[in-house]
């Protein structure tokens, strides 16, 4: 297990490098090196690697969003509003329905089948744009407008939407009649969600003030340990709560994060999410590379140019969701561009649900999977491109405000 972390980490982050001097994102190396050290491929990674691959991912994805919710602005948040909640619903919507309607002529499944691979595909991925948020929050690149805010709560609530959908429309495959009451877990598992981590956050601000006031003071990296602690307890909840009533971990994560921002002192918050920043340096490279090594690239060669054909269809529709959530916005042609272009990414999702269809033995499983994994390769490296690409000439800075001194 230690030669296969160590090739995780080294050649990861080699790949990293060279892809980031050659002027590609950094996230196209470690996924390269995932699908080329996976069981498909070279075959070089532990089983028992492979066996805690999702942990390992999941805790790299809450890192980042810890680092999220230490970054965003809950003003800039309500400023947003409207748009922040269609996007986190809209363009999958509307993806999916690209998938039923061109599916059956395209790839020959029927309708439902096409639901279920249209959840599958339709979620955009966290970890590739998350991180990239934070980053233009932190250099105020189109935050002015709250961009990168609405986008990163949008792609926070998407994954939600469109896992509960995908069960949904598993249980329609399998031949059983799907509730009217599952949908009802969508806003429930937001609701609460959010809830249990302003708890979480409000708890823990506590427990600094009380051991602050007995002349106990906690150094900054405890506290980002604590933080990280009741952030994994809350995605256990998440899981322990599963049979009874549906709880959003990962939204969670973020609340906690943004509660401990709202009540410290901006110095203290920044401080804790520079702690993250670190951890995230270690933590991106594990996510990448678990994930490429999750992708079965044999499967991409049964999936032919119908496939991708179908890919771009989707990305059509999702483009035209995502417009219908800007319409009555401030933004201009550019702005509206780039959050096209930062709702393109796929893989974390499609990465962890991919195979399920398969598994249970749905007919269309195979197909499914095939284009889940050319989803992967084609929209991870172009949503990851056109934002780090884009963002520059398509975003404006935020404006410094100069304070007139009295004559």
């Amino acid at each position: 297990m230690l030669l296969s972390l160590a090739i995780i980490i080294l050649v990861g982050l080699f790949a990293a490098a060279v892809f980031e001097k050659v002027g590609l994102p950094r996230i196209i190396g470690m996924l390269c090196v995932g699908i080329a050290v996976s069981p498909y491929m070279l075959d070089m990674l532990d089983p028992k690697i492979l066996g805690i691959s999702s942990e390992l991912r999941q805790i790299a994805l809450i890192i980042i969003l810890i680092k999220a919710g230490l970054s965003l602005n809950l003003s800039d948040l309500k400023r947003v509003g409207r748009p922040a909640v269609m996007m986190s619903f809209l363009p999958a919507c509307c993806e999916i329905i690209g998938y039923v309607v061109f599916a059956p002529l395209l790839l020959g499944i029927d309708h439902i089948e096409a639901a279920v691979m249209g959840a599958v595909l339709s979620a955009v991925s966290p970890a590739v744009v998350v991180p990239r948020m934070v980053k233009l929050i932190e250099e105020k690149c189109g935050t002015q407008k709250s961009i990168p805010q609405m986008i990163l709560a949008g792609a926070s609530c998407d994954d939600i939407f469109v896992i509960v959908l995908f069960s949904t429309f598993v249980t329609m495959a399998q031949g059983d009649s799907a509730k009217a009451t599952e949908f009802l877990n969508i806003p429930i598992s937001i609701v609460l969600g959010v809830l249990m981590g302003a708890a979480a956050g409000t708890c823990i601000c506590l427990l600094f003030e009380k051991t602050y006031q007995h002349n106990c003071k906690i150094r900054n990296s405890t506290k980002a340990i604590i933080l990280l602690g009741v952030s994994f307890l809350l995605m256990s909840i998440e899981t322990l709560a599963k049979p009874y009533v549906a709880v959003s971990g990962l939204l969670a994560v973020v609340a906690a994060a943004c509660t401990v921002k709202l009540k410290f002192v901006d110095y203290v918050s920044a401080r804790l999410s520079e702690k993250f920043g670190k951890l995230w340096l270690g933590a991106e490279v594990v996510l990448f590379v678990l994930v490429g090594a999750a992708v079965d690239v044999r499967y991409t060669q049964s999936a032919g140019f119908m496939a991708v054909l179908m890919i771009f269809t989707a990305l059509i529709f999702r483009t035209a969701g995502v417009l219908m959530c800007l319409i009555g916005t401030e933004l201009n042609i550019k702005e509206r561009i780039f959050c096209v272009i930062a709702y393109l990414p796929k893989a974390t999702v499609q990465a962890a649900i991919s195979s399920v269809p398969l598994s249970l033995g749905l007919p269309c499983g195979k197909i499914v999977l095939s284009v889940a994994v050319l989803a992967i390769l084609i929209t991870a490296p172009l949503g990851a491109i056109g934002i780090d690409k884009s963002y520059m000439r398509l975003l404006a800075p935020e404006k410094k405000q100069t304070v007139n001194k009295p004559a």
